[in-house]
């Protein structure tokens, strides 16, 4: 214990807001840019730059995130940090799933092997 920094120990993790996905698009709506974060998406910073709507959402998150932590609130999870199985389940009408498993016998590979190469392209 010798070695830690002592301002740390018992402290709740911090949370890096670097590492939340921000996504900067234009909106024809407002004539603007608008800053997002799939972390939170009930926010948004519109700005008449791409750079100044990046700036705008970050610190919106900044801000929401202190308050959350404040209010001992569950803070979102960055999704770059998450850990996926690979695995989901999607429901496609019956026809379609037949024209799938007939294409992927055509080829002579798997279901899965196929619908993978489709969503990848």
């Amino acid at each position: 214990m010798a070695t830690e920094d002592k301002r740390l120990v018992g402290q709740a993790p911090r949370y890096n807001i670097d590492r939340y996905a921000y996504r900067v698009m234009w909106s024809e709506e407002d004539n603007k840019c608008v800053g997002l974060c799939a972390e939170f998406p009930s926010l948004s910073w519109l700005a008449p730059t791409p750079e100044k709507a990046l700036r705008g959402i970050r610190k919106v998150v900044a801000d929401v995130v202190k308050d959350m932590k404040a209010n001992d609130e569950a803070v979102p999870e960055p999704l770059s940090g998450r850990r996926y199985s690979g695995k989901f389940m999607v429901r496609v009408p019956p026809e379609v799933h037949r024209q799938l498993a007939l294409e992927a016998a055509e080829q002579d590979i798997s279901l899965n092997r196929l619908v993978s190469a489709r969503l990848s392209s």
